[in-house]
């Protein structure tokens, strides 16, 4: 379940106390949601959010009842008085209803450790797909599934298997592989069309770094030369080992290069906020 932390959220407009908050509508009927990261009291990539919110929106014929400029006034809002300079917001709207509520409020957080992105995670492979990949709609039951074998396993997160047997993405992230010289990641008609995603395919065109966007066979993970993690919470973050199987390397030269580039592409957009 999702708890509403710090002291307010905004629910359609309007400053109520998270000591009242009832989120058992989230996990009833259909919900769209975005998860965004604030640092430095800017949320990150605010209007590309809010833009895939509009196309998860548009995927199941409905339509954002907020405009861009509402939506990023009422995210100011919230981060002022929360007096909260870095975490995660969720943005949550009641897809199906009649009173379409639109709810943002903070929530708990867990991001990597300095060690993390230096020595790479653990991970395991998961046989499964999202229903609609495309669209960022609450599924509670494939979470939980997924969460239980991420706990048991004691991994950071679970890399998916669809039925022919390809990678597809993460439980909860986008997943990129390094092979030679060249970056490899899932169609975007296969998986969420993450932002971390957008950002870093955005970094390897200005970098001159080759990617496909293809499928990958996962009998095939162990000859890759390096994978990574991309995400709202984790960023860019290396993998070490998928189940059992050690990595070659998770200090791979264009890893590197992707990391720091999304770094200054962060402290780029935090001066550009206003």
């Amino acid at each position: 379940m999702v708890d509403c932390i710090n002291k307010f959220l905004i629910k359609n407009g309007k400053v109520e106390k998270c000591a009242e908050f009832n989120n058992d509508f989230i996990y009833s009927g259909i919900n769209v949601y975005e998860v965004i990261r604030v640092v430095n009291g800017v949320p990150l990539f605010f209007e590309k959010h809010i833009k895939r919110m509009e196309k998860s929106m548009k995927l199941i014929d409905m339509k954002l009842p907020y405009s861009y400029e509402t939506c990023k006034g009422y995210v100011k809002e919230l981060i002022e008085l929360n007096g909260k300079l870095d975490g995660n917001i969720k943005i949550v709207i009641n897809a199906d209803k009649p009173k379409k509520d639109f709810i943002m409020f903070y929530i708990n957080h867990a991001y990597p450790t300095e060690s993390d992105y230096k020595e790479g995670v653990r991970t395991i492979l998961y046989h499964g797909e999202r229903d609609n990949p495309n669209a960022k709609i609450v599924n509670d039951d494939f979470r939980e599934k997924i969460n239980e074998k991420i706990n048991d396993k004691q991994v950071y997160e679970a890399i998916l298997v669809d039925k022919n047997g390809k990678v597809t993405e993460g439980s909860k992230s986008n997943i990129f592989f390094i092979k030679e010289d060249c970056v490899i990641t899932s169609p975007i008609s296969e998986v969420l069309p993450g932002i971390t995603r957008d950002e870093i395919l955005e970094i390897c065109l200005e970098n001159k770094i080759n990617v496909k966007e293809e499928g990958y066979k996962y009998e095939e993970l162990m000859n890759l030369d390096g994978a990574f993690i991309s995400g709202t919470s984790p960023s860019v973050l290396p993998i070490k080992y998928i189940d059992e199987n050690l990595l070659k390397s998770t200090q791979n030269g264009i890893i590197k290069i992707i990391m720091d580039k999304y770094r200054e592409k962060v402290k780029d957009y935090i001066n550009y906020w206003v």
